[in-house]
């Protein structure tokens, strides 16, 4: 059976596909979506809030092991935890789609499928975009959500607070490393590690729990613990101390990495999970709402370098190295 390429159904074709696909997507407030030269909707009072993000093959995904679907499912996603790591609720969705004439418009069709799929589960629709010739996938997002109440920002933490963080860190890394044959470990490891890393779930509605428990500081851990942690840091204008035996590792991946587990969890990236900071009582409380483990990795100290150190048990600190992942780093 022929496969229908993209250059066979033209620009426009490919365009009233995707409208078809998305059109299940729209929201009661959206008054016009794809066809139009922008979309519109009505806006709820409050705060909005905007963000982008870009995926391109060969940097951030490879389709000789990334799967279609699943690269709908993460684009979409780093751009709602962006939104969920300032405590708002993802709304509306944008996507540009750049890639080569010769590609499956099956492909594509499985792409949108991935983001509809997680479109549906945190309420997002798809309402409009662009589409151009390239010669490789490149899959840019622009996410608008809204905030009825006070933002999570970077730059309020404060000296004498912990430094918190959900979920477990490093699965991503692990798993696009087993993705890569770099390691190899049995079935039920693997595929709990590669889904670490092709289908991140983005913490909304826990982030809009620690907005209604009053944590004012927090940020998705997008580039690594370390790098992410540095950022606070530096727009709080404290320091950090990270200790290393409290690191959340999950089993699956200590049984894949070993010893190295923990260069993962501090600097491996792509976990979009939240690294919050706040007081110890509040953040027992925050662990009593929220159902998914949250642990104290470190405190937030006083600096004028903003410089965040790793201790280990014996209380020495670590040298780590690399902090996290840097697109335009030299000798990555």
């Amino acid at each position: 059976m022929h496969a229908m390429k993209v250059r066979e159904l033209g620009e426009f074709g490919l365009i009233d596909h995707i409208a078809r696909m998305v059109r299940g997507s729209h929201k009661p407030d959206l008054i016009l979506g794809i066809g139009d030269d922008a979309a519109a909707w009505h806006a709820n009072a409050g705060v909005e809030l905007a963000t982008t993000d870009i995926l391109v093959e060969g940097v951030h995904f490879n389709l000789g092991y990334a799967p279609w679907e699943d690269i709908g499912w993460k684009a979409l996603a780093v751009n709602i935890s962006d939104i969920a790591a300032m405590g708002g609720n993802p709304e509306y969705a944008l996507v540009s789609l750049a890639l080569p004439p010769d590609t499956d418009v099956q492909s594509v069709t499985e792409m949108y499928s991935g983001m509809l799929e997680i479109a549906s589960q945190y309420g997002v629709a798809i309402v409009g975009g662009n589409v151009s010739s390239a010669p490789q996938v490149v899959l840019s997002i622009s996410v608008i959500g809204t905030s009825m109440g006070t933002l999570l920002t970077r730059s309020a933490a404060a000296p004498g607070e912990m430094v918190a963080v959900t979920g477990w860190l490093g699965g991503s890394a692990a798993g696009l490393g087993v993705l890569k044959g770099d390691v190899h470990v049995p079935a039920d490891v693997a595929r709990i590690l590669s889904v670490a890393h092709l289908r991140p779930r983005p913490r909304v509605a826990e982030a809009q729990t620690l907005v209604r428990s009053g944590v004012r500081t927090s940020i998705d851990i997008s580039d690594g613990l370390l790098s992410d942690l540095q950022r606070i840091c530096e727009a709080s204008r404290v320091g950090a101390t990270i200790w290393l035996e409290r690191l959340p590792i999950h089993e699956s991946m200590e049984k894949a990495y070993g010893a190295d587990s923990a260069r993962l969890a501090l600097s491996g990236g792509e976990d979009y999970e939240l690294l919050f900071t706040a007081q110890t009582d509040l953040i027992e409380d925050v662990r009593a709402d929220l159902g998914i483990p949250v642990t104290v990795v470190g405190e937030i100290v006083s600096s004028d370098k903003a410089a965040v150190e790793v201790i280990d048990a014996g209380g020495h600190v670590v040298d780590v190295g690399t902090a996290g992942w840097d697109h335009f780093a030299i000798d990555k």
